[in-house]
């Protein structure tokens, strides 16, 4: 891993199982050109997103469990659980864990900063 500075709203890293950690530039066409990766499939990504908005999709993760921990700002965390609707609020600093294989979305009520630690590989989307 390199000694230099970064900023996690426009770099990721990637937490390998071994032990590199490689820091991954973000442009426009990362998210597309993800689920392509194989160097990605083990191991964890880190990264920060600012949200202005609710997400317009929802998703899940087979592989493992997500980190959503909230930086600022205010959010509801949405799962979709066998028994209905699951609302976990986050206001100003704190987290959860997402269950593997849980749908979920957040609700965004103020400008927030969220980061996220997920085991990516296999990572699903669908639109609400």
């Amino acid at each position: 891993m390199s000694d230099a500075t970064f900023d996690l709203l426009e770099t990721y890293l990637h937490v390998g199982d071994g032990p590199e950690t490689v820091l991954l530039p973000v442009g426009e066409d990362f998210w597309q050109t993800f689920p392509a990766r194989t160097d990605l499939g083990d191991g964890r990504l880190l990264a920060v997103f600012r949200f202005e908005e609710s997400w317009k999709t929802r998703e899940r993760h087979p592989a493992g469990d997500e980190l959503v921990y909230l930086l600022s700002g205010s959010i509801d965390l949405v799962l979709f659980e066998e028994g209905g609707e699951r609302v976990i609020p986050l206001r100003g600093r704190g987290g959860c864990l997402v269950p593997r294989g849980v749908w979920h979305t957040a609700r965004i009520h103020e400008p927030s900063e969220v980061l996220h630690l997920t085991r990516g590989a296999g990572t699903e989307h669908e639109p609400l």
